[in-house]
């Protein structure tokens, strides 16, 4: 089908078919956006030509060091000019960039790195204890490449190589190892999913080149925008945002704390003109200090995922001078999948309602396929009636690979053609999507996954613990924490203080409970709890 009856000579040649890669808007923006500010970030300014310069020296001075096609580079970097430039030198090299979430425990990072087979790592100097103890514990642990954040005031430890005298050993005239199939892998991402252990997501060059083309056109981009990085760089490459901006002759504003005063001083002092972020973001900018808030004359663009923005924070931002727009997407779809389309017929909506309408889940994207809301056994769509629930699945070319050394997973969340999500939703008369319950067992705590398995697996070993289940409890500043209702053992005698402490030595920050209930657990016939019930219990108190 779609072929002509003689295609004599019509076939692929280098002159009509390159395979897809965001490695491409940048080799542009070197050449067509040489002077445009690239990077900024505190005293650094960089344009694309210095910004393509140092990609080339970084990616020359990974394969110098023995990073071949392949191999994987990881990162622990927080939001800064290195981590932006590790986006494009590590598969200039040939290689897959594995951005690490900063905030996991030392025994989460070792698995990453093992399990990735991390050939090197980038590290910020004030995360290098981590990283240290991480490799500590492998076999084969990667070279570390210190990152000192000079901006931020951190001064090279001496342990290691430091990232400008690796950079400055770089060929400058280095030849981009572009890939030659865009099913290549561009980016491999963990994710805890739906168990303890994360899962690795694999992306492909293909996905993230056209997330990269599609997102524009869902922000109502133009040219030069100045993009001011919030979303983390290890979440989904920061939804592909760094990919995205050399498209657009765009400048990425680094930040590396997330404060209301460096929100207010990149908007007003930089003119940042698009950000994304979860909802406590936006939060943070409401409760903002008077000293720490500036002026600006012009609208920001704002990108929301997570959960949906209370209807109250929505009323308090937008005379602010911000526009939210509700996204929705998943690690496995390279960040945002749908977004909450506005349309004219919206305008006329006031307070609750327009809230009501801006905190829906929405429609695909431009480079989905489909985005559908099903009965996962049938595979036949809900109908759009506002009330009756099915499981979000995807379907196109912004869909991962699949999960790394783990096919039965892939297998899994691919049955019958579509991904799964795992999430609960409906459907509106109009074709918007409204998400209406997370999968059963992940609470989504600033933007963060957290697995309720994980940390009911760490309360088990408390020796006073009998029973654990842990549950999201709705947080006005968090949008969710994790709650951990505790069955206690006889005769035994434990507080809530004793065990967010055990916890908190053992688990990452944001997921050690904020809140722990003593009570006997409501269980089926057979024994299994009833989450359901905790989770209505939880929010009621």
């Amino acid at each position: 089908m779609g072929w002509l009856a003689d295609e004599t000579g019509l076939d692929r040649n280098t002159a009509n078919h390159v395979a897809l890669t965001p490695l491409s808007h940048l080799r542009r923006a070197a050449d067509v956006f040489a002077g445009q500010d690239a990077l900024v970030y505190g005293t650094t300014r960089r344009t694309y030509a210095e910004y393509a310069q140092r990609v080339t020296r970084l990616a020359s001075s990974l394969v110098a060091h023995g990073v071949a096609s392949g191999d994987v580079v990881a990162t622990l970097l927080p939001n800064i000019p290195a981590h932006a430039e590790a986006h494009f030198a590590v598969p200039a090299c040939g290689a897959v960039l594995n951005a690490i979430n900063i905030r996991l425990d030392v025994d989460t990072v070792a698995y990453i790195l093992g399990h990735g087979a991390a050939k090197l790592v980038l590290v910020d100097t004030a995360l290098l204890a981590l990283a240290e103890a991480a490799c500590a514990a492998l076999d084969n642990p990667p070279v570390i490449v210190e990152v000192a954040d000079t901006e931020a005031g951190f001064a090279p430890s001496g342990r290691h190589i430091e990232y400008e005298a690796f950079l400055d050993a770089g060929d400058p005239q280095f030849s981009w190892i572009m890939p030659q199939d865009e099913w290549e892998s561009i980016a491999l991402n963990y994710t805890s999913g739906t168990t303890g252990r994360p899962k690795g997501v694999v992306y492909h060059h293909r996905g993230a080149y056209l997330s990269t083309l599609s997102q524009p056109i869902s922000w109502r981009m133009t040219l030069f925008p100045r993009y001011l990085t919030i979303v983390p760089m290890f979440h989904c490459n920061a939804w592909c945002h760094p990919w995205m901006m050399p498209a657009l002759g765009g400048c990425i504003i680094c930040l590396r704390d997330v404060t209301a005063a460096g929100i207010y001083h990149a908007i007003s002092v930089e003119k940042a003109t698009h950000f994304g972020g979860a909802p406590i973001v936006l939060q943070t900018i409401i409760t903002a200090r008077p000293e720490d808030r500036l002026p600006f004359d012009h609208t920001v663009e704002v990108f929301t995922a997570g959960a949906p923005p209370p209807a109250a924070v929505l009323a308090a931002i937008e005379p602010l001078g911000f526009n939210v727009t509700q996204v929705y997407g998943l690690t496995e779809t390279y960040g945002p999948a749908t977004e909450c389309l506005w349309h004219d017929g919206f305008d006329s909506l006031r307070g609750d309602d327009r809230a009501d309408v801006k905190a829906r889940t929405g429609v695909l994207m431009p480079f989905m396929e489909d985005v559908s809301v099903i009965q996962p056994d049938t595979m036949t769509p809900v109908a759009r009636d506002g009330v009756a629930l099915g499981e979000i699945v995807h379907r196109g070319n912004g869909v991962m690979k699949g999960y790394y050394k783990n096919p039965q997973a892939t297998a899994d969340a691919f049955r019958n053609g579509y991904f799964h999500s795992g999430d609960i939703a409906f459907w509106h008369a109009d074709g918007y999507i409204k998400i209406a319950d997370r999968a059963k067992d992940i609470i989504i705590s600033g933007g963060e996954n957290v697995s309720s398995v994980e940390v009911e697996g760490v309360l088990m070993k408390h020796p006073a613990v009998g029973l654990a289940a842990v549950v999201a409890k709705p947080d006005e500043k968090w949008g969710e924490v994790p709650c951990a209702c505790i069955e206690v053992k006889a005769d035994a005698q434990v507080s809530e203080q004793d065990l967010i402490t055990f916890c908190r030595e053992r688990l990452a920050g944001f997921k050690t409970p904020k809140l722990v209930v003593f009570m006997e657990l409501p269980k089926t016939a057979t024994g299994k709890i009833q989450k359901g019930d905790l989770r209505e219990y939880v929010r009621a108190l």
